[in-house]
């Protein structure tokens, strides 16, 4: 039987992890209603961009990306963070076609059938039941809430996309079935605030497989283990509730690794960025954690140059870097973001400059630490997930290492390996963020 052709369109993700889980959903609805994705705006009916809108530079790559759809595609439709402030958009793009805001994903569909209408068939209804994933097969993002009830002076998402608004567990959950039946081998747990899920819904319970689960984080995670696949937890703030999922992770209930943003050590630069948690104590946290846990990797970012910080504040976070022995770690300079509470703090502005030499020195005493600890590793068998697989080379990552922010394990095989598949790695040497070895 012959059949219409499928409307195509071409779509652009950016942003964080959050935002390409926004992105999987409204590729995935797409499919559903029959549309065709294409990876070129020229002959596409129309042009999707899912922008990110936190710091300038971000911003600086979305503007870039609406203005090459426009070059080539007469109608694009904008959404994602920078959606928020559609009046903006629409001045200095008056030719866009739509603008909504994050999460919007109604209003997305719905510019895109004003678009390129798609009217319902069959023939274009097979997509698989976890939905239409950007990452390889073998691992995914599950979400577990949207926006953030903190209000960190140096970030706008709340004001992007809102306070925290908390998923059922049994919704969650079954979203989490259906993508380990599709063969996801790891499942990366995200949110805004992971460690603050549930807050929002009372704890409420929903059903899942005939009984009742309660919207609360360490109950969510119990229910996640069960699945038995690698379960990695992001964007966790050092709450005292967090100490139970160490537990866990000792139980080998889910993997041993926390990604906790602590953004600085310095007393005096944590409360002019407004950082929730007991921030004094994240070092006698880090010695229970790892007490509890010994072989946990904690991972954290930092932001460098915050308006005020002294080269003392500085130097007190080098200081508790060398202390706190983090296994990895990531740095930003301070961009002061348009609309967030840091910039009428009547702080002084770090230069430029200055902001550069420090970052510099925070990276090479961050590699340093790291080349330590990865140095500690060789002569062990590590268990490495498959990423990249060819006939006598693979390259993975251990359960310290989530994908694409973390360091990766270089090894040869003595047969061919598959992408997602977990194999037992001899170390035979390190440098400051990957490691090297031979599969057993």
């Amino acid at each position: 039987m012959k059949t219409t052709a499928a409307p195509k369109i071409s779509f652009v993700s950016l942003g964080c992890p959050k935002a390409l889980v926004d992105s999987e959903r409204i590729i995935t609805q797409l499919r559903v209603e029959g549309y065709e994705l294409t990876k070129t705006h020229a002959g596409a009916d129309a042009v999707i961009v899912n922008t990110c809108g936190f710091l300038d530079s971000a911003k600086a790559e979305s503007i870039a990306a609406i203005e090459s759809a426009l070059a080539e595609n007469g109608k694009v439709i904008v959404t994602g963070c920078m959606g928020a402030e559609a009046d903006k958009l629409h001045e200095a793009f008056p030719a866009l076609h739509a603008v909504t805001g994050p999460q919007d994903y109604e209003s997305v569909m719905l510019a895109v059938h004003g678009a390129a209408p798609a009217p319902h068939d069959p023939y274009f209804d097979l997509v698989p039941a976890q939905g239409i994933r950007l990452t390889p097969r073998h691992y995914a993002y599950l979400k577990i809430s949207e926006g953030c009830n903190n209000r960190c002076s140096f970030c706008i998402i709340p004001q992007l996309r809102g306070d925290l608004v908390s998923r059922p567990a049994g919704d969650i959950l079954r979203e989490a079935e259906k993508l380990v039946a599709a063969g996801v081998k790891e499942l990366l747990v995200i949110a805004q605030d992971t460690g603050a899920y549930g807050l929002d819904l009372h704890y409420a319970e929903s059903q899942y497989q005939g009984r009742e689960v309660r919207a609360k984080f360490i109950d969510l995670m119990r229910e996640l283990s069960n699945f038995s696949v690698w379960l990695r937890l992001h964007y966790v703030y050092p709450y005292p509730h967090i100490d139970a999922a160490i537990e866990l992770m000792r139980e080998g209930k889910i993997l041993p690794y926390l990604d906790v943003p602590f953004q600085h050590a310095s007393p005096k630069v944590l409360k002019a960025m407004r950082r929730p948690g007991d921030q004094e104590k994240t070092l006698e946290r880090i010695q229970v954690w790892r007490k509890l846990c010994p072989d946990i990797s904690l991972r954290s970012t930092f932001i460098v140059g915050f308006p005020g910080e002294t080269e003392e504040d500085f130097q007190l976070l080098l200081d508790w870097m060398s202390e706190a022995k983090l296994d990895r770690v990531g740095a930003f300079k301070y961009e002061p973001v348009a609309g967030a509470a840091a910039n009428d703090l009547g702080l002084p502005m770090i230069a430029p400059q200055v902001q550069d030499i420090r970052y510099k020195r925070f990276m090479e005493h961050a590699q340093a630490i790291s080349a330590r600890k990865l140095k500690e590793k060789i002569g062990k068998r590590l268990p490495v997930i498959i990423d990249q697989a060819g006939p006598r080379n693979a390259i993975g990552r251990t359960k310290g290492d989530a994908p694409d922010i973390d360091g990766k394990v270089h090894m040869t095989s003595h047969r061919p390996l598959r992408a997602g598949e977990i194999v037992s790695v001899k170390i035979e040497r390190a440098d400051a963020y990957d490691l090297y070895g031979s599969a057993v």
